[in-house]
């Protein structure tokens, strides 16, 4: 599997066929506002959206941004890990 950033979003790949993505918006004051998590049903069960929201926190950690999670993924994750609260717009 491989992670892949292209225009605001992590689009995941096995091999040359694409499985799974995280979007987000950019807000203004450097806020990544994550509005879309999927992966094809063929592949849940692998913690593989987890893996697409740990880069985007990754990403906002990088670029000393912030995430408002917004879909309902992004927003259950923030809320089960505190190793993400550094990055959460409050």
């Amino acid at each position: 599997m491989e992670i892949k950033e292209e225009n605001k979003r992590f689009a995941l790949y096995d091999q040359e066929t694409e499985v799974g993505e995280i979007t987000w918006q950019e807000a203004p004051g450097d806020v990544l506002v994550v509005d879309h998590t999927f992966v094809d049903s063929e592949y849940r069960g692998q913690q593989l959206a987890q893996k697409l929201l740990a880069a985007v926190v990754d990403k906002a950690r990088h670029e000393n941004k912030k995430i408002m999670p917004v879909c309902s993924f992004a927003v259950k994750e923030f809320k089960e890990k505190p190793e993400y609260d550094d990055v959460l717009d409050r």
